[in-house]
């Protein structure tokens, strides 16, 4: 493809994605994702250890048997978009049973829309990626930080400029080779106090965990930044033994309502008054 026409499909697929209810967008280099944290500590992480996940999608409970990212054969490109997701709206991360949350199925059809542009429009090979790494997704906030959308924060979370760590992520591949849209040079948590690290219920990002085998303990480190995923998953299994059946809005239905925790991401100042 002819570097203008490239240019014009970026340029367009931005547009879209806006129209179509993205808050945010971008592209990474394939060869750029490759050498990113996530995709490379998590080949080194042991499969008992990612096993402990107790993962989940619309289809029931996902049997994790490795997070190594498996791209689709002849991607070069990512495309990564962004859904903005407020306070007052915590039903957006919600699972209802094995429901997909309500904000990953707005951004579902978000993707599978500009899945359609780019490939009827431009002859573009895509591929509309699973959000679950087992289940042949990728390391979505590695993506959004090499397209430019913001850092990793202390709290392991994309910290976006606009959003803060309040945002849904959701990606698809195109057989192209494009310039990557980042990434930055924002990073809002050199001088914050630290509220994220204060408000986790698992201690999560206590300094401690330095002190214990990085990768047998799946320690993830973004430069200054330490955070134990084994202590996360821990709140995660009490979030899903703590789910009650609830009677679904306009609906005589009842359902277990999954509500996973979100204290470090809502403990941030960045994004609040949004």
């Amino acid at each position: 493809m002819k570097e203008n026409k490239k240019l014009q499909m970026i340029s367009f697929l931005l547009a879209q994605a806006r129209k179509l209810g993205a808050d945010l967008a971008g592209f990474a280099s394939v060869e750029e994702l490759k050498k990113a944290p996530s995709f490379n500590i998590s080949c080194s992480i042991p499969e008992s250890f990612v096993d402990a996940s107790n993962a989940v999608d619309e289809n029931g409970p996902v049997q994790v048997a490795s997070e190594e990212v498996r791209w689709p054969e002849g991607a070069k490109t990512v495309m990564i978009v962004a859904v903005h997701h407020p306070d007052n709206r915590p039903e957006m991360d919600w699972w209802y049973g094995w429901t997909d949350p309500p904000g990953n199925k707005i951004l579902a059809k978000i993707v599978q829309s500009l899945c359609e542009y780019a490939s009827d429009l431009y002859g573009v090979e895509v591929f509309h990626l699973p959000y679950h790494v087992e289940k042949g997704g990728i390391y979505l906030k590695d993506a959004a930080v090499i397209a430019g959308l913001g850092c990793i924060g202390r709290n392991n979370l994309l910290i976006t400029p606009e959003f803060g760590p309040r945002v849904r992520l959701r990606a698809f591949t195109l057989n192209v080779e494009l310039p990557s849209t980042g990434p930055s040079e924002f990073n809002p948590c050199r001088n914050c106090e630290g509220q994220c690290v204060k408000a986790c219920p698992q201690n999560a990002f206590s300094d401690n965990v330095s002190d214990r085998g990085l990768r047998g303990e799946g320690i993830l480190y973004y430069g200054e930044k330490i955070f134990s995923r084994a202590a996360c998953y821990r709140q995660m299994e009490t979030d899903e033994a703590e789910a009650v059946e609830e009677k679904i809005e306009n609906s005589s239905q009842t359902v277990k309502i999954i509500k996973y925790c979100r204290r470090c991401e809502l403990a941030c100042p960045l994004g609040k008054a949004i």
